[in-house]
């Protein structure tokens, strides 16, 4: 949060001129800078102490007034750009209500989903909210296809429930209900998601040669895409943005949803296990906007209420 207003001062048109007005130039120049630079801290300053939780932000990030928020935004309805380009959905909104408990502002900047745990680490970030589903394997850093460590881990605050949910052209559903469905035919899903994980892990189980063929892609539309040209069966999201899918695309032509939600789990906001007081802050702040109502208005707002959650759980992923 920096403020944008700049002081000026215009110099006169020759040396004497500015020689004889240095004095003034100096009472008035310290006058205005005191004025300018005083309004700018006591409103930023007074955004910060009339904040009800802002005492629990690390002194760093209180001092910054802005948390940067690592999120891979071509996920609707949980965070994309609208026409005009701005970021809009479940999780800005619910970073904006974060943020007014905490005296700060969530400041989204986008990145690829599979690199946002890496931008943590590197502290590009300081929390990652883009629909991230919280994992005993994220929380410890294991790498879910190969089960290696790969980091130190994060811890989540659990903001939200979703399930994996698979969809396919309209009226043309290839006779797919389950994951079983899927052996022998081919699936679109965004890389390192849930149902990135979810595909591979059914493969496995496929019998009779017939594996699971799958493309993954750096986000959820591009896959959409892939689908919508016919150049797969099916394509798998988390519920809540496989549904905004069905809905919205193509006018509501486009896509429909196949059997039932699997795999429901929370997401959460990954957090530094280095910086606790920033995730407790930010599970105080949680705790707050259920209980005053601000929560339950955002999540009816995005027609999601299935998904909410009563209670603000740290690492509540198994």
């Amino acid at each position: 949060m920096t403020a944008s207003s700049i002081c000026r001062k215009t110099a006169g048109k020759s040396a004497k001129s500015r020689i004889a007005a240095v004095g003034t130039i100096a009472v008035v120049g310290s006058l205005l800078l005191s004025g300018c630079g005083d309004q700018t801290n006591d409103k930023e300053s007074d955004s910060v102490s009339n904040a009800p939780l802002a005492d629990k932000l690390p002194d760093d990030i209180r001092a910054q007034g802005v948390i940067k928020v690592g999120s891979d935004i071509a996920y609707p309805p949980v965070e994309f750009k609208d026409k005009s380009g701005n970021t809009v959905g479940i999780d800005p909104d619910l970073g904006e209500a974060l943020g007014k408990q905490l005296g700060v502002k969530f400041e989204f900047e986008n990145g690829t989903f599979d690199t946002l745990l890496g931008g943590l680490r590197s502290k590009r970030y300081q929390v990652a909210m883009s629909a991230m589903t919280d994992t005993k394997n994220r929380q410890e850093g294991i790498d879910e296809e190969n089960g290696k460590k790969v980091g130190t881990g994060v811890d989540f605050v659990d903001y939200f429930t979703a399930g994996v949910s698979i969809y396919t052209k309209k009226g043309d559903d290839q006779g797919i209900k389950t994951w079983a469905d899927l052996c022998g035919k081919k699936i679109v899903v965004q890389r390192g998601t849930v149902s990135h994980d979810l595909a591979k892990a059914e493969s496995k189980k496929c019998k009779g040669g017939k594996k699971i063929a799958i493309e993954q892609f750096d986000n959820d539309q591009q896959a959409q895409t892939r689908l919508r040209s016919g150049g797969a069966d099916a394509g798998s999201s988390d519920f809540p943005v496989a549904a905004y899918a069905v809905k919205i695309s193509g006018g509501g032509k486009d896509f429909q949803l196949v059997g039932e939600q699997v795999e429901a789990a929370p997401y959460g906001i990954a957090v530094s296990k280095k910086n606790p007081e920033l995730r407790d802050a930010i599970q105080a702040a949680l705790e707050a906007i259920i209980k005053n109502g601000d929560y339950e208005k955002i999540i009816k707002k995005w027609g999601v209420e299935e998904g909410a959650v009563k209670e603000a759980v740290i690492n509540g992923g198994k």
